[in-house]
């Protein structure tokens, strides 16, 4: 059961790991924000197998708010066990940010985390102007805030704005094949994670069968997931560019999330008949 929480706590993760950076040697072709804005909802069932082991939110709030003098979208992602699980070991997870509306980087991100008997609750501030990630993290003992700084490059995102960033990529402009590296800060460190670009494919879903984009992360050696070609992201191929499908081959089984409600969707979701 802890490699099941584990599984789940990373797959849930990755949907959110998507902060494009560059394709081979170019600068990544990217457009304006037509894709989303306030008051969307994304649902995914976590699944494992056959077996429905979870639900990830994604949320964007109904209104703007103003955080450093900036406007910027707050972005929450939940993830949480089914109950059919939870007796042994739960999670709720909340992944969220504080998004500028300009220049759609991290403005404050946090994470409040509950896996089994795991804790950790975290806020990073970025500073921009000097290349700076502020951390803070509650002491579980003690309950005091604790304070470290890291060297973050100028546009790298949290996990949250990076699920965001990929959806303004100019993918008209990427050709099948082509590698986008991937650029993020989590807990510590930067990331940089390669996701080859695979091409189209229809993908059947709970709210229809949805034309996509093909990615596959190439994943590093680790005791997870099983293989560099372990792992595949849809996303939609319309102007909303949602995460549709990920599916992941581990060392325990098949797992991934699929989508199976919306609302609030910026433009028309189109649906193959």
């Amino acid at each position: 059961m802890k490699q099941l929480v584990v599984a789940f706590s990373a797959v849930f993760a990755l949907c959110s790991f998507l902060a494009a950076q560059k394709i081979g040697h170019k600068v990544i072709p990217v457009t304006k924000n037509n894709s989303y804005t306030i008051g969307e909802e994304l649902e995914y069932r976590v699944n494992l197998a056959f077996f429905t082991v979870g639900t990830g939110i994604v949320r964007i709030d109904k209104k703007i708010h103003t955080v450093n003098s900036k406007p910027c979208y707050k972005v929450d992602a939940y993830g949480t066990t089914s109950s059919w699980i939870s007796w042994v070991s739960k999670v709720e997870d909340n992944w969220g940010a504080y998004i500028d509306t300009t220049t759609l980087n991290t403005t404050v991100g946090y994470r409040k985390l509950a896996e089994g008997k795991y804790r950790r609750d975290e806020t990073v501030t970025f500073d921009r102007e000097n290349g700076k990630a502020e951390v803070k993290v509650k002491n579980r003992d003690t309950g005091k805030d604790e304070f470290k700084t890291y060297d973050v490059p100028k546009n790298t995102k949290d996990l949250v704005a990076g699920f965001l960033h990929l959806r303004i990529v100019d993918f008209p402009k990427v050709v099948k094949g082509d590698t986008i590296t991937l650029s993020g800060f989590l807990e510590d460190a930067n990331y940089n994670l390669k996701v080859i670009y695979t091409g189209k494919e229809v993908v059947e879903t709970k709210v229809g069968k949805i034309r996509c984009l093909r990615l596959r992360p190439v994943m590093p050696a680790n005791s997870l997931f099983d293989g560099e070609n372990s792992i595949l992201c849809w996303i939609s191929d319309d102007l909303n560019r949602i995460p549709v499908k990920i599916q992941a081959k581990m060392f325990i089984g098949t797992t991934g999330l699929e989508l199976v409600s919306f609302r609030g969707l910026r433009n028309q979701l189109r649906t193959v008949n």
